[in-house]
């Protein structure tokens, strides 16, 4: 029997309560299955590791995490901590040193789901955000602190080798799915350097994928493209900062981001993967047992899917479509009153067989 070792991060607020969850079903998946099992680990590292220990996670960190198969993150940040603090400290300390460049985000309305806008049934994209450098590469700095003339820079840094790669892999990702298309963002007119590169390499590579269609737009206008003319969309490509913003409102437009998932992947699987829900901390509801628990059962999909374990993966994927199809005791961002307890177990239901 095949056994995956994970290593499960609940990190702050919700998190703690969705990654629960999301071990639950996950145990139940790979029951269902048989061919596997799953080693878990769960690491108690985040804010109130900080609060302690002055640091996020420990020194020793990454050398801990190396050899497990997947991380299974559930959010970071605090109110009692600045949130680059906590974001620096922890999400950011393990994509970056363990390339993570290629993060996916699926945007689809689930059945029995409404979305926002009007007329609208078949929304399904996938948006692919460079996840190592672009907006978020960490460098600049602040001088002058205090003073009137304090200055602070954050500088975009887009290498050729980043741009490229993640632009291949949403390339491939695209040619696997039924509309093959791809669409690139980018905000080429107003920032002639860094992004006219992007541009030029989505030229240049373009030709080595003839099967799939292409097109870019700027990042403006892609706002109002996904609102006003979502069937023209599939899977997109952007930077870290412009596809940060867009999976939200992607995930808006798909009904809640409770339900949105994320894949932070190391294609080349020389470190883990790391999968997590969308929706972040939301201390606001933390503690009160009604987080949406949709996002880290999807997210697990897809961690499920990067262990090579398809069929445990489609199974939990058609069982969360059989809960919100259904259209009962739907979570409150989308109009219920469940509590995630209540979801996690009308999941495990379906998943087993029962309540079809």
């Amino acid at each position: 029997m095949r056994t995956h070792k994970i290593a499960a991060i609940p990190g702050d607020g919700i998190g703690t309560e969705v990654i629960a969850a999301g071990l639950e079903v996950l145990k139940t998946a790979a029951a269902r299955d048989g061919g596997f099992t799953l080693d878990v680990e769960t690491f108690p590292w985040g804010t109130d590791y900080y609060l302690e220990h002055g640091r996020m996670m420990p020194e020793d960190a990454l050398e801990t995490l190396k050899p497990f198969d997947a991380i299974y993150f559930g959010s970071a940040g605090d109110p009692r901590v600045p949130d680059h603090v906590s974001l620096w400290g922890l999400r950011l300390a393990i994509c970056q040193p363990f390339d993570q460049y290629a993060n996916v985000r699926p945007a689809r309305l689930l059945p029995g789901i409404e979305g926002p806008l009007r007329g609208v049934t078949d929304l399904d994209w996938v948006i692919v955000r460079e996840n190592t450098e672009g907006e978020y590469a960490g460098a600049g700095g602040r001088v002058h602190q205090g003073h009137p003339e304090e200055v602070g820079m954050d500088v975009a840094v887009f290498t050729r080798a980043g741009v490229e790669r993640v632009q291949r892999f949403a390339f491939e990702l695209a040619r696997t799915r039924p509309a093959k298309h791809l669409t690139l963002v980018t905000k080429s007119n107003a920032q002639r350097h860094g992004m006219v590169m992007w541009d030029e390499v989505f030229a240049a590579i373009k030709g080595d994928y003839p099967d799939v269609e292409t097109d870019k737009v700027l990042v403006d206008a892609m706002t109002t493209r996904m609102v006003l003319k979502p069937e023209t969309l599939d899977v997109i490509v952007a930077t870290n900062l412009h596809a940060d913003i867009l999976s939200d409102l992607a995930a808006a437009l798909s009904g809640s981001l409770g339900i949105a998932p994320t894949a932070n992947l190391n294609p080349e699987a020389r470190y883990p993967s790391m999968f997590e829900p969308i929706h972040g901390s939301a201390f606001d509801i933390m503690g009160q047992g009604i987080a949406n628990p949709v996002g880290a059962f999807w997210s697990a999909v897809m961690m499920l899917e990067n262990l090579g374990e398809a069929r445990a993966a489609a199974n939990l994927m058609q069982a969360i479509e059989r809960y919100t199809g259904a259209g009962e005791d739907m979570p409150r961002d989308l109009g219920g009153q469940a509590t995630t307890k209540q979801v996690t177990q009308a999941v495990i239901a379906r998943l087993e067989g029962r309540n079809d």
